[in-house]
């Protein structure tokens, strides 16, 4: 059992909105991703989604609200949910899901990473 430097991972990789892997728990990857603009709308019909804030600011958009986080802020999304993450700057983001998680749900987009192409750092 290793500890895990949240600084050194993301200090491994630069993509926006291209999760990489960095633990797995109970079923679910533990994944860190970078944001910078937006991503695409979606949804996932079968999952939540878990996003913790670890610097920057994450606008998560709903259809009929907008929640803001900072960094120690986190949200879940719940399945079925559409949703559009859109980043202040460059965020760092923690986020859990199950290991079917689609990157984009729903949605394929030039953004979309496959499941089975997100990288363990």
């Amino acid at each position: 059992m290793d500890k895990i430097n949240l600084a050194e991972k993301f200090a491994k990789f630069d993509e926006h909105w291209s999760p990489k892997l960095i633990g797995e728990l109970n079923g679910q990857y533990v994944k860190l991703a970078k944001g910078a603009g937006e991503l695409v709308w979606h949804a996932h019909a079968g999952e939540d989604e878990f996003f913790l804030v670890v610097s920057g600011r994450l606008h998560l958009h709903f259809r009929d609200r907008v929640t803001t986080l900072d960094p120690g802020e986190c949200c879940i999304v719940p399945r079925g949910v559409e949703h559009k993450p859109v980043a202040e700057g460059e965020v760092h983001i923690l986020l859990f899901e199950p290991k079917s998680t689609h990157h984009t749900g729903d949605v394929e987009a030039e953004q979309t990473v496959a499941v089975e192409d997100q990288e363990w750092i």
